[in-house]
């Protein structure tokens, strides 16, 4: 949570959202999550990546990269990882990114993903519209 909240453009998740990505659901399988983190030599926590899976298609819930780790490829190699873990069953990967996060937004063009909508008001502190990314991974 400490990560999250140095990063302005981070979804800022309560922990109880977050100590949810630790409990295994019943039976009803229909999710699937997919958590990476990156540490530092000395251990400490310098990017995560959040994703789930509903039906065929992967949701990126959430990607964080500390300002001191930022331009150095951490989140390129996260989501690189998020993009092969989710051909193995997936048909793609959508997310929503705000309008002002030319950095992300230049990064998911990049690895492929292509933007295809706007929902008008998504986010708020500060509110702002968010971009709609897709990546087909057919």
């Amino acid at each position: 949570m400490n990560l999250d909240r140095q990063s302005s453009s981070a979804a800022h998740w309560s922990q109880q959202q977050y100590e949810g990505l630790f409990l295994t659901p019943g039976s009803q399988s229909r999710f699937e999550r997919f958590a990476l983190v990156v540490e530092d030599d000395s251990k400490a926590l310098i990017a995560f990546l959040v994703a789930r899976r509903v039906e065929a298609e992967w949701e990126l819930e959430n990607i964080v990269v500390a300002e001191t780790a930022r331009r150095g490829g951490v989140g390129t190699r996260l989501l690189r990882e998020l993009i092969a873990h989710a051909r193995a069953g997936g048909s793609g990967i959508f997310l929503e990114v705000r309008g002002s996060n030319q950095s992300a937004r230049a990064l998911y063009g990049k690895l492929g993903f292509a933007e295809t909508g706007l929902r008008k008001s998504y986010y708020s502190d500060p509110p702002e519209d968010a971009i709609l990314c897709q990546l087909s991974l057919y």
